[in-house]
């Protein structure tokens, strides 16, 4: 059964720029992609979805932009399908009536 995952505007940005497919990205890389983003609203967020276990990083602390920018970041697998489906939820649309007025 999948999780319900809800997320906030700052959070989809990231996990969007970081992407599901595994991969680390660094700080720096991550920065770049999240430029309309304030230092602090992404700083953050991420601090967020670590101490969830949402995202992983190769740093324990990071207080600082330098910090950040040298740091990699990466989508925890365990999560990465329920994750990616809140970014994309899947769509069910109304099976259509067969019944057919007959007049």
């Amino acid at each position: 059964m999948p999780r319900e995952i809800n997320l906030d505007g700052v959070e989809v940005s990231i996990l969007k720029a970081l992407g599901t497919g595994g991969g680390d990205t660094a700080g720096e890389t991550l920065l770049s992609r999240l430029e309309g983003l304030e230092f602090a609203e992404v700083l953050d967020s991420i601090e967020g979805m670590i101490s969830i276990g949402y995202v992983s990083s190769d740093r324990v602390a990071i207080r600082k932009r330098e910090e950040f920018e040298k740091a990699a970041f990466y989508v925890n697998s365990g999560y990465a399908r329920d994750l990616k489906n809140a970014l994309e939820p899947v769509t069910r649309e109304k099976p259509r009536s067969r019944r057919i007025r007959r007049e």
